[in-house]
């Protein structure tokens, strides 16, 4: 009989909403977590700090101080101010944001 098993559902439960590590584990090998919703959302606060800190380093190791002004954007796309305005009026007035 396993742990898991003699705990039961609800104890897991409680020992997970009392911030207490609970791992499930499968002939010796861990194979599960169970977690308080307070953590899964602090972890996932901390995924998108750590994507943001990772874009930070990634374009200071990557940035050559070269800029790009919107019209140099445009036409190295094939456009202009102009058409993309039409562009932009003709969605607005068929109702498409």
């Amino acid at each position: 009989m396993t742990a898991a098993f003699r705990r039961g559902i609800a104890g897991l439960i409680k020992d997970a909403d009392a911030i207490e590590d609970v791992v499930v584990a499968r002939h010796g090998r861990p194979v599960a977590a169970l977690v308080s919703v307070r953590q899964l959302d602090r972890l996932r606060e901390l995924e998108g700090e750590l994507r943001d800190a990772a874009l930070v380093i990634i374009r200071a190791a990557t940035d050559s101080g070269t800029r790009t002004s919107l019209d140099q954007g445009l036409e190295a796309f094939g456009l202009d101010r102009v058409e993309l305005e039409s562009e932009v009026e003709s969605d607005l007035t068929a109702g498409r944001s």
